[in-house]
């Protein structure tokens, strides 16, 4: 067999793809509702077959309502598609810290949970990340072709802690050659890349689904403070049992609503501004899976996530946990040896998203997947898509695995892979 990324595969793949239209994991997009600008129309020409979305007007920690959820489900079904997976609803920061009105918080998750097992939608996402969901440093990195694509710049992410965010203790988290070098970042940072950085870290990567802070506060970096601040002696432990704690508060509903639930992997995988962060690694799910070993607890098997963090290896996890996993999401990164990370081409990076859709295709075939973030071109950059969620480039990355999953599957059945 050629290597997994030669050339001679990729053609391959791409050719068997177009003379052979074999089903295979069910195809999702992420979609934000109908604001979106990426329309139900669009992706129902793009052979997108279900659709992963929230009610993202309704603010977190309050009930979903029977009718909600009806009218989105009514609407995308309008289109001939399907709601298949909530991405998601949110886990309160209460609720991760334990704060005083956590079983108020939990009951209002128990209700929304059962309310769409009741409209027919049986999984959801969430994450256990407190304050930040994910972390990047750039959301326009350009490439050689000219398209753009998310970045994290380890000594950016230096600079912004120790100089703008200015964190208490925060210089005990890098080494003294990260340190010298945001030092000298500092002797040439405008105002506007200082503002630029925090609009990426604390705004645009948080604000555009349900987040903490959105554009409209006028100051972030405090607000940011006051969030980081609840999580004061909330160590690794404590936070593994208030996790603990909210899974087996929803598993009831979970176990009579047949619902899934399936947690996101830390973005990036691993720890970050002196928050505690438990879903990193292999110790990490093999721990949450044990701690409630309910088959509706299980994991979002973030590809990207995973790969960003160079001690995982992305296809042995796929392996080890499969059956657990209740939603795939494909995307792959490439890890430079100073620790910063970009989001690579789908066919390429060190998640290895061919072996990931064998072992998949093997273990787990009926898992709904989509394809994750994608590059910025051919005119996305002016249409106002969030960070990430480009049409073109999550368009070609969909094309790309469409046919990677149609060969695997012709392959596996012939039992040649």
């Amino acid at each position: 067999m050629f290597a997994a990324d030669s050339p001679r595969v990729t053609l391959f793949f791409v050719i068997f793809a177009t003379i052979n239209n074999t089903k295979n994991m069910e195809k999702t997009w992420r979609w934000f509702g109908k604001s979106d600008k990426i329309t139900l129309a669009m992706l129902k020409q793009i052979g997108v077959e279900g659709i992963v979305t929230a009610l993202h007007d309704i603010p977190n920690g309050e009930v979903w309502t029977v009718e909600a959820i009806m009218d989105l489900k009514n609407y995308i079904e309008s289109y001939g598609l399907r709601w298949v997976v909530v991405e998601s609803l949110p886990v309160c920061e209460s609720i991760k810290y334990g704060g005083e009105d956590r079983e108020r918080l939990i009951a209002n998750y128990k209700e929304s949970l059962a309310n769409l097992g009741r409209c027919g939608i049986h999984t959801v996402c969430y994450n256990f990340m407190p304050v930040l969901d994910w972390a990047r440093t750039e959301l326009d990195h350009k490439w050689a072709d000219g398209s753009t694509s998310l970045y994290f710049n380890k000594v950016k992410f230096v600079y912004f802690d120790c100089y703008i965010l200015k964190r208490e203790g925060a210089e005990r988290d890098y080494t003294a050659a990260e340190l010298a070098a945001a030092a000298e970042m500092d002797k040439t940072m405008t105002d506007a890349d200082k503002a630029a950085l925090v609009d990426t870290i604390i705004v645009k990567t948080q604000g555009f689904v349900n987040g903490n802070i959105t554009e409209h506060d006028n100051n972030p970096v405090e607000l940011f403070r006051n969030l980081l601040s609840l999580y004061k002696g909330v160590t690794r432990d404590v936070l593994r049992e208030n996790m603990r704690y909210f899974l087996e508060a929803v598993m009831p509903v979970c176990n009579e609503w047949d619902m899934n639930m399936c947690v996101h992997p830390d973005d990036p995988p691993m720890q970050l501004l002196g928050l505690p962060r438990i879903v990193c690694c292999d110790e990490d799910i093999e721990w949450f899976l044990n701690a409630v070993p309910d088959p509706h607890n299980g994991l979002t098997f973030c590809c990207g996530s995973l790969s960003a963090g160079a001690h995982n290896d992305v296809p042995a996890l796929a392996r080890k946990y499969a059956k657990r996993t209740h939603f795939v999401h494909l995307r792959s990164t490439d890890v430079m040896p100073n620790g910063d990370f970009i989001e690579a081409d789908h066919l390429h990076g060190r998640a290895n998203l061919i072996e990931v859709c064998r072992i998949f295709e093997e273990e787990n075939p009926d898992v709904p997947m989509r394809v994750d973030h994608g590059r910025t071109m051919l005119g996305d950059e002016d249409k106002g898509y969030n960070a990430g969620y480009s049409f073109h480039g999550r368009m070609m990355g969909l094309a790309q695995m469409d046919g990677v999953m149609a060969a695997v599957k012709e392959l596996v059945k012939k039992k040649i892979c």
